[in-house]
């Protein structure tokens, strides 16, 4: 009877292989679902109304700067100028921060302003 059980088994091992021969696929595996990555924000959160690239600001500026100093905001330096920039860049750090460049051609000379997270980090002139 052991011997007929074992014979039984060989002959089933040996015609499910069979089935699989002929295969050229990989078999099929069940997967774990896994929950979705969550959602990265769409870039650096700062505060207060900023510069578009258009050289508008998004919204209106409380303004409390009297000068253009390292700290004041891309809203503040338009009002402050009293004219719109010749030329913005908007961009991302690779860091994740709120890039911006602020250009004014004027008659004595080009000034680039820096901005990082809506504060002027440095002027250029």
């Amino acid at each position: 009877m052991r011997v007929k059980v074992v014979s039984m088994l060989a002959l089933v091992t040996l015609g499910l292989a069979a089935c699989n021969s002929g295969r050229t696929e990989a078999p099929a595996v069940a997967t774990v679902a896994s929950a979705p990555a969550p959602m990265a924000a769409s870039g650096p959160v700062v505060d207060g109304p900023v510069l578009g690239p258009d050289g508008r600001c998004t919204g209106t500026a409380a303004t409390t700067a009297t000068v253009i100093a390292p700290g004041i905001t891309e809203c503040e330096l338009v009002l402050l100028k009293g004219k719109p920039a010749t030329d913005v860049l908007v961009g991302e750090s690779g860091k994740g921060q709120r890039e911006v460049q602020v250009l004014y051609s004027e008659p004595g000379g080009r000034e680039l302003y820096f901005f990082v997270n809506n504060r002027l980090d440095r002027v250029v002139r």
